[in-house]
């Protein structure tokens, strides 16, 4: 370790040399490593290989859901969506108990952890609307309904300031995990809604995601917020207020 006593301090990453302050003044270091070739070939490293793999498949797993729902993804604002996305499907990864350690897959009956999973944090859906929702789908014509109970407003539904209508936005998607094609998506929004009616009726909305075959189904519902001026309707604050959640996750 060398010590540096030039009047220039020097702190962060030069070339292989890293400098830094400590209590007795400021140090430098050359930067080690282990190269990828041993990673990739030591025996030591098996642990590493297995880890880095899983990590690949969980991320790529976690980036296709994005891709099949961005559509309503893009109504919310959350930065870290994706990592905390990533952090569940690794769950569903290591729920594999069918697989080796390193080979482990994103498997349908383990997909519970994705259950209420909201895709913006700040707005969490059971925090935003207060009603119930029911789900049935019919794999033979691929018809998704979601129906919601009759609601009053200003009970049911948490609206940040400066909010003056919502709309309920909804998607159904049957995803394959395994598959680099294209994942279809159906979605739907509702009319809007004015937060000063008395009494919404109950509402049913459908999808149709066509022939789902043996994949998972996953459901999203969510509610966005809007500002009427001038009888136009503006979203609100960029999304940060509107809420989206897998709702159900059907297995077949």
């Amino acid at each position: 370790m060398a010590q540096q006593e030039s009047i220039i301090k020097l702190k962060g990453k030069i070339g292989d040399l890293t400098f830094y302050k400590t209590r007795t003044g400021y140090q430098a270091r050359q930067v080690t490593g282990v190269s990828a070739d041993r990673i990739a070939n030591d025996p030591k490293f098996q642990r590493t290989r297995e880890n880095n793999a899983e990590f690949a498949t969980g991320g790529a797993a976690a980036k296709r859901l994005r891709q099949a729902f961005r559509p309503l993804i893009l109504l919310t604002y959350d930065t870290k969506m994706p990592s905390r996305l990533f952090s569940r499907m690794m769950r569903v990864l290591r729920a594999d108990t069918v697989n080796a350690r390193g080979e482990r897959k994103v498997l349908a009956e383990n997909l519970s952890p994705l259950r209420q999973f909201n895709f913006n944090i700040a707005a969490e859906l059971s925090n935003t609307l207060f009603a119930r929702q029911e789900v049935t789908i019919d794999r033979a014509t691929g018809t998704v309904n979601l129906t919601l109970e009759t609601l009053q407003p200003a009970a049911a539904v948490a609206a940040p300031q400066g909010a003056t209508h919502f709309q309920l936005n909804y998607g159904a998607s049957a995803v394959d995990f395994d598959s680099e094609e294209m994942t279809e998506i159906a979605t739907g929004q509702s009319e809007s809604f004015s937060l000063k009616e008395q009494l919404i009726n109950s509402q049913t909305l459908s999808l149709n995601i066509g022939n789902a075959d043996e994949l998972p189904v996953f459901v999203l519902f969510g509610i966005t917020f809007y500002q009427e001026v001038n009888t136009v309707l503006y979203p609100l604050n960029n999304g940060a207020y509107n809420a989206i959640s897998i709702i159900q996750i059907d297995v077949p």
